[in-house]
């Protein structure tokens, strides 16, 4: 089996290549733009590819011909893609089609290639009045990143080929070289300074380890599961009670944590309030089974120890 995973410079990219990688079951090939930014670059095969150039997805596709493709390249700035709409339809739509275009096109010509297409998309793409949600929950985009994100599950759902939505919520985890912050290490970092933050009480999500998120995709290729899967956490949370676990279990000072309110806080996009995902499908049709929150936390600490020494 060869499956080619996109944006592998990303937080999922790079926990699908490295759960993959060595695997002598299977090729992996791992794509971004420019070079490759992993730290551990043997096991896999790299080529750098640019998703908004259909004839680049072309060529990259038609010389792997992979069975399955983990499309995880996105622009999910929410806020920039507010300000900056041409270069995130570019990234989250266009890319999209450029992908499914060139796979049916291979399917056309290679009477017996049969890929499968296994798309990432959020909880964002729902207004938030309620949750957590199913499968069968009817989207309805408040932001233009979430228009977006629904727009390409359109075009994958309208598609000739074999695919699956894997949608997800709240995606935390660390990436090489630390280069990039999540809910976890912010409110750990400001509360060991001393410092006072202010998270909102009247946000709600299930969040995500990006190892169980990368684990759920895996299970989509190997099963060849058809259809749309909510892949998050189990636990349900507002993101206040997530600051207060994430304190508790350092042990830090809960009292330097302030409730607000989503209406304080200035940002150009709007957010769902409600989220959260049941996940029994997955579950059920899967074999899905993530972290709680809590071990989520420690499988995080356990990774920046093993960076430092």
């Amino acid at each position: 089996m060869k499956i080619l995973i996109t944006g592998s410079n990303g937080l999922l990219g790079q926990k699908l290549v490295y759960k993959l990688r060595n695997n002598k079951a299977l090729t992996c090939i791992a794509t971004a733009r420019g070079g490759n930014r992993l730290v551990k670059q043997d096991g896999y095969v790299y080529e750098t590819l640019d998703i908004t150039s259909l004839k680049n997805v072309e060529e990259v596709f038609s010389k792997h011909q992979p069975d399955v493709v983990i499309n995880t390249a996105a622009m999910t700035n929410v806020d920039a893609c507010e300000t900056e709409k041409e270069t995130c339809w570019a990234m989250n739509v266009t890319s999209v089609h450029n992908q499914v275009k060139a796979l049916e096109e291979l399917k056309i010509n290679e009477p017996f290639y049969k890929p499968h297409f296994i798309h990432l998309s959020t909880d964002f793409i729902f207004d938030g009045t309620h949750g957590p949600l199913d499968e069968n929950e009817v989207p309805n985009p408040l932001s233009y990143y979430a228009e977006s994100k629904l727009a390409a599950e359109e075009i994958v759902m309208a598609c000739s080929i074999d695919w699956a939505i894997a949608r997800t919520v709240l995606v935390y985890g660390i990436v090489d070289n630390m280069s990039r912050s999540n809910i976890v290490l912010w409110v750990k970092s400001n509360l060991e300074q001393g410092k006072t933050i202010n998270v909102v009480d009247d946000q709600f999500r299930t969040p995500t380890l990006a190892e169980d998120l990368a684990d759920g995709c895996i299970l989509i290729a190997q099963k060849r599961a058809k259809g749309i899967y909510n892949i998050s956490g189990k636990d349900y949370y507002s993101i206040l009670e997530l600051a207060h676990v994430v304190a508790d279990y350092y042990k830090l000072d809960k009292s330097l944590i302030k409730p607000s309110k989503s209406a304080d806080i200035k940002q150009p996009a709007k957010r769902p309030p409600i989220t959260g995902f049941i996940i029994d499908k997955a579950k059920k049709e899967l074999g899905y089974n993530p972290h709680s929150f809590t071990e989520g936390i420690k499988i995080l600490e356990d990774q920046i120890k093993e960076m430092e020494k």
